[in-house]
């Protein structure tokens, strides 16, 4: 998502030249959005994967829609827009199925049966090999796995984001569903990254803004320090933390550049333990956590914070 204008400015070729360096990493999972940029990080990621398509898993979210000044105008997960949508996907990714694909968000005028159901359909077809979700509760979880078995559930989680523990994950372990976790350094705020300017998309969350700021950065200083005192980077303490909390989640990382990954890829080598956790949770407890993970509007969107 960084790298199609979402963060501020990227540039194309260090973009693909990461991802590229990540497969060569051993990562196998790529995951974009088809509103990332109008498109753009998908054409991103075709172009990177030329050659390479065959050694990741393509994880593709869908159904926001985007005007051509970059504004957002609603959602749609009706059966014929799902098919529309993987349709220019697939044209621009230059690949004949994507491996997961899910809805972005809860489409609250359609039932979720239907939408499910026009998936399960793709699957069929080869056109998607496993079905995901995406920000959504427990109840329409259990709706959608029972039309077609879910792969995963793709959710914000990190440290100072942690209300999926409380009633999701009891659900997704119940079902064997899975855990692809985004903003694990909650938008670069952990690794103590700042809004770069008026296009950067966290110059309207709350807690990048004021007195949240203020509060929220001494928690980022708190674990900075106790990542120097173990030789890191808060960065891989706050991806090795989510990894050591449960054993079936995949963490996104959001590196936009190969210094990026290699710092990011650091916490591979980390192994935390129990008191390791203990400690780092009394540092950055979500308890003092100042604002939240998004706006007021797209707060009462989210199906997974109802």
């Amino acid at each position: 998502m960084g790298m199609s204008g979402v963060y501020g400015h990227a540039d194309a070729d260090e973009s693909v030249a990461t991802i590229q360096a990540a497969i060569d990493r051993g990562i196998n999972l790529i995951d974009t959005g088809d509103f990332y940029g109008m498109g753009h990080n998908e054409m991103l990621i075709g172009r990177a994967l030329a050659g390479r398509r065959d050694r990741v898993l393509l994880s593709v979210k869908f159904g926001a829609l985007r005007g051509p000044d970059g504004s957002w105008l609603g959602f749609d997960a009706r059966p014929s827009a799902v098919k529309n949508f993987l349709s220019h996907s697939l044209t621009r990714l230059g690949t004949d199925h994507v491996d997961i694909y899910r809805p972005a968000r809860l489409d609250h005028t359609v039932p979720i049966e239907e939408t499910i159901g026009a998936m399960a359909d793709l699957v069929k077809a080869g056109y998607i090999r496993a079905i995901g979700l995406s920000e959504v509760g427990p109840e329409t979880i259990r709706r959608a796995n029972a039309v077609h078995p879910i792969t995963d559930l793709q959710i914000e989680y990190s440290l100072i984001s942690r209300g999926a523990e409380k009633k999701i994950f009891p659900v997704l372990q119940e079902l064997g569903i899975g855990v692809t976790a985004y903003g694990l350094l909650s938008r670069g705020l952990l690794a103590g990254s700042l809004p770069l300017g008026k296009d950067d998309l966290r110059a309207n969350f709350p807690r990048f803004r004021g007195d949240s700021l203020t509060r929220n950065w001494h928690m980022v200083d708190a674990l900075k320090t106790l990542a120097e005192e173990k030789g890191l980077r808060p960065a891989q303490l706050a991806v090795a933390w989510a990894m050591a909390r449960r054993p079936e989640i995949v963490p996104v990382i959001g590196a936009r550049t190969r210094h990026q990954l290699a710092e990011s890829l650091g916490a591979l080598e980390i192994q935390l333990s129990a008191e390791d956790l203990a400690r780092i949770e009394e540092v950055v407890p979500e308890s003092a956590v100042a604002g939240t993970r998004y706006d007021e509007r797209q707060m009462k969107m989210l199906d997974s914070e109802r």
